[in-house]
């Protein structure tokens, strides 16, 4: 059977480089900031916890909204909302007031990546997996991109790529309200429960852990290696962007061979224990800056091929319906992993540079574990897709209720 890509799904995809492009963006900008504003590693680090933080429990209310308004205005509104945060944070004279409107940037970020995910596997009218592989390459693409673009405004001003975010998610709204079709709203209206109900398949609890451990070793290496690295925004903005072009190459190459050769769970396995590695290599030669630099590359290969297979095992790891499974397991991986950057720049100024790594080499090795204790409740993943949405219309009305 051959699988088109239709109209909607590009212009959510290309909305969504631009939207991913805003984790990047700030990356190569932390250190400056701590310099111009006299904080700490650990008060800058609050930019990731307040967002991630936000961004974790308002996953819980995507689908309420998305379910009332329709997949299309919860897109805009948090665009929207993106727009506002990330001008006034540029704005802002202080830590605690970035800190503060990268919360709202993170209420914005929730509506528009959970509708995104959601939207781009409806709309593709095919297979999941290739759906989700556009939606990785939109990721990785945006991701790598962020640093480099972040780096060459951040060299100017560290205010300068909170208005390039602005400016680029002004540029994203244009694109979704013009090429984005009406969407239609679900017969169904989602509840808050909804995501808590769907959380008690064990399989997608153990996924939802697993990502909250790999999270917590994903953002320590995202906001404290500048710490270490030391080095000019322009200089973090190329290493992070080496970074994002390995995380997009594997994320759409190389992940796929992987899970067709050895099938979803032994490589997410595999995958993880490589990821433990190199924070552990970053623990240990955190004062050899080539290595470390070497080690955030290396660090992309990994994140990508985790980050394709880990949605789309969370798109059929539970029998719900996709938004309220992308909800459930949003709200745990990111809520849970807000505490990492936060923990990493406490324990960099309290201990050393290389404690942050061990701890988030640990958390990652612990993610393994977690999986590993559940893939028996992840035995149909690799199924064909059929099967798994005939499992999904049957179970659905059970997960989340039959009532109305």
């Amino acid at each position: 059977m051959r699988h088109s890509v239709n109209r909607a799904t590009l212009a959510v995809a290309f909305a969504s480089v631009i939207a991913f492009m805003g984790i990047g963006l700030v990356d190569p900008i932390l250190k400056p900031i701590a310099d111009d504003l006299n904080a700490s590693p650990s008060q800058v680090s609050l930019l990731f916890t307040s967002y991630m933080a936000v961004m974790g429990v308002a996953m819980l209310i995507t689908g309420v909204v998305s379910s009332r308004i329709g997949p299309k205005y919860t897109l805009l509104l948090g665009l929207l909302v993106i727009i506002a945060g990330a001008g006034l944070a540029g704005m802002s004279d202080s830590v605690i007031e970035i800190v503060g409107w990268r919360a709202l940037w993170g209420l914005g970020n929730a509506l528009f990546i959970a509708t995104a995910l959601a939207t781009i596997v409806n709309s593709a009218r095919g297979s999941v997996a290739q759906a989700i592989i556009l939606y990785e390459a939109a990721l990785g693409l945006g991701i790598a991109v962020g640093p480099l673009v972040g780096g060459v405004l951040g060299s100017i001003s560290w205010r300068g790529p909170f208005f390039g975010v602005s400016v680029l998610m002004a540029v994203a709204l244009v694109i979704t309200a013009f090429l984005l079709p009406a969407t239609p709203r679900p017969a169904r209206a989602t509840t808050l429960a909804d995501p808590f109900r769907a959380l008690r398949h064990r399989g997608l609890l153990g996924v939802a852990i697993t990502a909250l451990l790999y999270n917590f070793g994903f953002f320590t290496l995202l906001a404290f290696t500048p710490f270490p690295l030391d080095t000019s925004a322009h200089e973090i903005g190329l290493i992070f962007f080496g970074w994002g072009l390995a995380l997009a190459f594997t994320s759409v190459v190389v992940a796929p061979r992987l899970q067709r050769r050895f099938g979803t769970v032994p490589t997410l396995l595999a995958n993880l224990l490589a990821m433990t590695a190199t924070l552990a290599a970053m623990a240990v030669w955190t004062d050899d800056k080539p290595v470390l630099a070497g080690c955030v590359v290396v660090a992309g290969l990994f994140i990508g091929i985790n980050n394709t297979l880990i949605t789309e095992t969370v798109m059929k790891a539970a029998p719900v319906e996709r938004g309220v499974a992308s909800a459930a397991y949003s709200f745990v991986r990111f809520g849970g992993a807000a505490a990492a950057p936060w923990l990493a720049g406490v324990l960099g100024e309290e201990f050393n540079y290389h404690l942050p790594f061990w701890v988030g080499a640990g958390a990652v090795l612990l993610g393994a574990v977690v999986l590993f204790a559940t893939r028996a409740h992840l035995t149909g993943i690799d199924a064909e897709e059929g099967e798994i949405d005939e499992l999904t219309d049957e179970a659905t009305a059970i997960t989340i209720g039959s009532d109305s």
